[in-house]
């Protein structure tokens, strides 16, 4: 019973069939979570919570009843720990649900567990976890992509079919080029941020990781929507994206964008990406060449706006009211201090940093002020762009998955892994990333982006894609 999943619609299928119960699938689950326990992909699994949820997804309706998956612990979920993979929140047990957690269990899903990340979603390696890094499922030397990383590797192991993500700067898309499944990131706004734990307030998204963009579909109808408790919450209704997946690509016309291919893109990873966008002319679609003469910025412009409105989210944890609190402190200043010394890890403490200074008096006009000027600059590229066409193709990543601790030093070059991704975090727009191909048996993904609120396309192109390729169907060897 330990065996891979199929896709949800089947697993769908076999359920209304009763050939299958959602108890054996949650028990099958959670087989598969014991067995690949080495991955590191999970912080916690709750076999008793899943079985108990089982039970209750039997009274349940709708493609998503009884399907098993993991939640990236970055949700609150009520009486459960949650911890954004921090030893500030290792103890963290959420009071209540967030609007994705919420939506799931209303669709009759089975959370197995809460799935690795870096902490507080910073990082694009998933090296940056209190809890130790995760393994790539394709090569257990690699880093599996982050923040969402154990997300991607729990389902590129086959343990669940699909997991939950969040994406600030290519948090979901990252880790799926790197573990060869497809990660959807929506329009900002479409699906709530009601109970998920806060980085980059302006930049955050959350989305799914799943092995095809049919199920990615099905993920996705069932966590977007308008929630009041989220103000940015866009309130406006949702495309119903599984009745188009299947639409014809005849007079698509596909952006390729030549900054996407720039230097420091590895040649076999272009290639890739070239031979699935033939498969998509192949389909109907029209290859047209864009450009998005900003993109050179858009590294600096992110890692100057999201450190700093990571500075004052993360103000919070201060050792009064939530969240580790050192012993015996001295004073409210030391309580402060120790708190946040002795729980926050490298890379936030670094990002902290940055952002209270580009904050500062003095710095606030010279560095914050001006990458939101060059934020404007992004979004109206794209803008321009989509006036001539109907989406912008490239890379999702420069380069296949580095091995672990490759870039651990060096935070340029880790940064630099986002390159093609944090551009569309900036202007708010939503993007897929579909496995096209692999470069020494590492997965490349090609990374598709739309206009506002245009996921049914993203899904229709992806979908279209895999009907006709079977890289997004490969496994790891061992995971077969």
């Amino acid at each position: 019973m330990s065996a891979p999943f199929a896709s949800i619609d089947a697993l769908a299928a076999d359920l209304a069939a009763r050939r299958v119960s959602a108890r054996d699938l949650a028990e099958r689950a959670l087989a598969n979570a014991r067995r690949h326990a080495h991955l590191n992909a999970f912080i916690g699994v709750d076999p008793e919570r899943a079985l108990a949820a089982a039970e209750r997804a039997g009274n349940a309706r709708g493609p998503l009843a009884g399907i098993p998956f993991a939640h990236k612990d970055i949700f609150c979920t009520k009486g459960q720990r949650t911890t954004c993979a921090s030893h500030v929140l290792e103890n963290f047990i959420a009071p209540y649900d967030a609007h994705v957690a919420e939506r799931l269990d209303a669709a009759g899903a089975v959370s197995i567990g809460k799935t690795n990340m870096d902490e507080f979603a910073m990082g694009s390696s998933n090296e940056n976890s209190a809890f130790g890094a995760v393994k790539n499922p394709w090569d257990e030397a690699r880093v599996p992509g982050g923040s969402s990383g154990g997300s991607a590797a729990a389902v590129a192991a086959g343990i669940v079919p699909f997991a939950t993500g969040t994406d600030t700067g290519g948090s979901i898309r990252q880790p799926a080029a790197f573990c060869g499944v497809t990660g959807l990131k929506p329009t900002y706004g479409r699906v709530s941020r009601y109970g998920m734990i806060a980085y980059a307030s302006s930049l955050d998204c959350g989305g799914v990781l799943a092995r095809s963009a049919a199920d990615c579909a099905h993920v996705f109808a069932a966590i977007a929507g308008h929630d009041p408790r989220d103000a940015t919450s866009a309130a406006r209704a949702v495309d119903d994206v599984a009745a188009s997946l299947d639409a014809p690509l005849a007079g698509l016309r596909i952006g390729v964008a030549r900054e996407y291919f720039g230097a420091g893109v590895d040649d076999g990873v272009a290639a890739c990406v070239r031979e699935a966008l033939a498969e998509l002319e192949k389909l109907g679609a029209t290859l047209v060449d864009v450009s998005l003469p900003n993109a050179h910025h858009a590294i600096a412009a992110y890692y100057v706006i999201a450190p700093a409105e990571a500075s004052s989210n993360l103000a919070r944890y201060d050792g009064v009211r939530y969240g580790h609190r050192a012993a015996q402190p001295k004073s409210l200043d030391d309580l402060y201090s120790r708190s946040r010394a002795e729980s926050f890890g490298a890379e936030v403490k670094r990002r902290i940093l940055v952002g209270t200074y580009v904050l500062s008096a003095g710095y606030y006009d010279a560095y914050y002020l001006r990458a939101q000027k060059v934020r404007r600059l992004i979004a109206g590229d794209f803008a321009q762009a989509f006036g001539d066409v109907d989406l912008i193709a490239g890379p999702t990543a420069p380069t296949t998955a580095f091995r672990l601790g490759e870039k651990s030093n060096d935070a340029i070059a880790m940064y630099a892994a986002d390159v093609n991704t944090v551009a569309v975090n900036l202007a708010g727009l939503p993007a897929i990333s579909t496995p096209a191909g692999f470069v020494g048996g590492l997965p490349v993904g090609l990374q598709l982006v739309a206009p506002a609120f245009a996921e049914a396309r993203l899904l229709n192109v992806s979908h279209r894609l895999q009907q006709v390729t079977d890289w997004h169907a490969r496994r790891p060897e061992g995971y077969a």
